[in-house]
């Protein structure tokens, strides 16, 4: 059958595909059906909408209330004070230190997941002997509260009666025992093993995005005669950037997170130098109680954490 435009017309022809496109007639009732869907799927939503809504954007609008306002944590006596709190936290060079030592973390942590970290996930993936064993180890730390891990972590150090210089004097090394938190050296090699220890999340991404790799890529360069060290580091390596960024944010955001990982385990000794922003607000509102400045300081750790998430988001929806 042809149209009057001289056209073929596929739409009576028995046994024709149906037509698509924006010609397509939509089915009875389907915008009913899509209307009821969205409706059921925002009353489930609406909940969880409503507690961000009432909770989040409550708090971050006290927060920048009180950032602006000068007062304890009594609220007796509240003075409006401008920018002054951020002047102040920005002119603060305990407040740098703690930033700094933010990306000192997770330079160290990042360096460790994708050096360590890769290469343990390929070495258990590829079947390694006691491979369970080896995952118990390295995962055990993101399965039990940082906070415990960290509070036997810094136990063991202790100068009298820590693990560490008792098993030092026990094998005769009792020289080498020393005050591990109470000098600025051996406090910050203390916590970059136990940063290097905390790799079981990247692990556990590179073991999951592992079982995606196209393996006929890495038989080939096998019979081409490529080594091991070649292939992990010229075609396996290359193959997980994907991964590889999504272990960099994410190790990144988190070192924003590890305030029981310092709190817990030098408490930022010795003098703060080893704060994070975490410990930094933390003793900054219970200690000496300045809840405007350590709201400010707040605001603006806030802000930072928001920038790392949005590059994240941008580059996440970047195709690879």
């Amino acid at each position: 059958m042809t149209t009057p435009a001289g056209r073929e017309d596929t739409t009576s022809r028995p046994g024709a595909p149906p037509a698509t496109g924006p010609a397509a007639v939509r089915a009875p009732g389907s915008g009913r059906r899509t209307r009821r869907a969205l409706l059921a799927a925002a009353a489930f939503l609406a909940p969880l909408a409503v507690f961000y809504g009432v909770y989040y954007l409550y708090a971050f609008g006290f927060l920048a209330d009180m950032s602006t306002k000068r007062t304890s944590l009594s609220f007796a006596e509240v003075t409006s004070v401008g920018m002054e709190n951020f002047r102040l936290v920005l002119t603060d060079s305990a407040f740098h230190t703690a930033l700094l030592n933010n990306l000192l973390f997770a330079v160290v942590s990042i360096g460790a997941a994708l050096t360590l970290g890769f290469f343990l996930a390929v070495s258990l993936a590829s079947g390694v002997r006691f491979r369970r064993v080896f995952y118990l180890v390295f995962l055990l730390p993101s399965l039990i509260p940082l906070s415990l891990f960290a509070t036997v972590f810094g136990r063991m150090l202790e100068t009298d009666d820590g693990a560490v210089n008792a098993s030092l004097r026990a094998v005769g090394l009792g020289s080498l025992g020393q005050d591990w938190l109470g000098s600025p050296g051996p406090a910050y090699a203390a916590l970059f093993v136990l940063l290097v220890y905390l790799i079981g999340l990247p692990v556990m991404y590179y073991t999951s995005d592992l079982t995606t790799v196209n393996t006929s890529v890495l038989e080939a360069a096998m019979i081409d005669g490529a080594k091991a060290g070649q292939m992990y580091r010229l075609i396996l390596f290359p193959m997980l950037r994907a991964t590889h960024k999504t272990v960099i944010l994410s190790v990144l955001l988190g070192s924003f997170r590890a305030f029981d990982v310092v709190y817990f385990s030098s408490k930022g000794q010795p003098g703060g130098r080893t704060e994070i922003t975490g410990t930094y607000l933390y003793n900054t509102m219970m200690g000496s109680g300045r809840v405007g400045y350590a709201s400010a300081a707040a605001v603006i750790v806030l802000v930072i954490a928001l920038a790392v998430s949005a590059v994240q988001i941008l580059i996440q929806r970047r195709p690879t």
